[in-house]
């Protein structure tokens, strides 16, 4: 979708009108890039439409990414892997700017698109990409892979990526289903295909 304009399926409500608590719990979000000039307005707006299940969501959200055993830097990484898995450019501009904000390098950036993965992450990284891969490809962790890979995690951690993941592709085909228009903002950030 990236380079073509897309029309919003729902016209995002005014987040200006989230409720006190909503706002209350974005405020805890980590680091300062998902704020201000960079916040997801507009998915966050086209989330609003339901408000009995956005607060309970967001206060999932935003407490799974304080508490799980994941670094935030981890998280983006896998984030940003969902993002090329369901060729959400919403996600992916919405979360350079936070994977930058932790660290990651544009030589990351560049090898997160890479099918297979380039032998540029650390073994942990590795293991949390490839286990995403897993995942989404195949819906489960087969054997061999998860023999392979399970030693980089603690048990916990585990269950933390799967989270992780689930809520990404939530997020992923809600933008993409949704036609989510991605903010004037983000017209400067590199998109997938780029």
């Amino acid at each position: 979708m990236e380079g073509r304009k897309i029309t919003p399926r729902l016209v995002p409500l005014d987040t200006g009108n989230m409720s006190p608590r909503g706002k209350e719990i974005l405020r805890r979000l980590p680091g300062d890039s998902l704020k201000g000039k960079y916040a997801p307005v507009n998915v966050l707006g086209t989330l609003m439409y339901n408000t009995d299940t956005l607060e309970p969501f967001l206060d999932y959200w935003v407490t799974s990414k304080l508490k799980m055993g994941l670094t935030i830097r981890e998280q983006e990484l896998v984030i940003l892997r969902m993002a090329v898995h369901y060729r959400s450019n919403y996600v992916w501009k919405h979360h350079v700017p936070v994977a930058v904000e932790f660290g990651i390098a544009d030589e990351l950036l560049a090898a997160v698109k890479q099918f297979p993965l380039p032998p540029v992450f650390n073994a942990r990284e590795e293991a949390l990409l490839q286990l995403t891969d897993e995942l989404v490809t195949e819906r489960d962790i087969r054997d061999e892979v998860y023999e392979n890979y399970h030693g980089q995690l603690r048990d916990s951690e585990l269950v933390d990526l799967i989270s992780l993941v689930s809520q990404y592709v939530f997020f992923s085909l809600a933008n993409n289903a949704l036609r989510v228009e991605i903010e004037p903002a983000f017209g400067e950030i590199s998109g997938l295909n780029s």
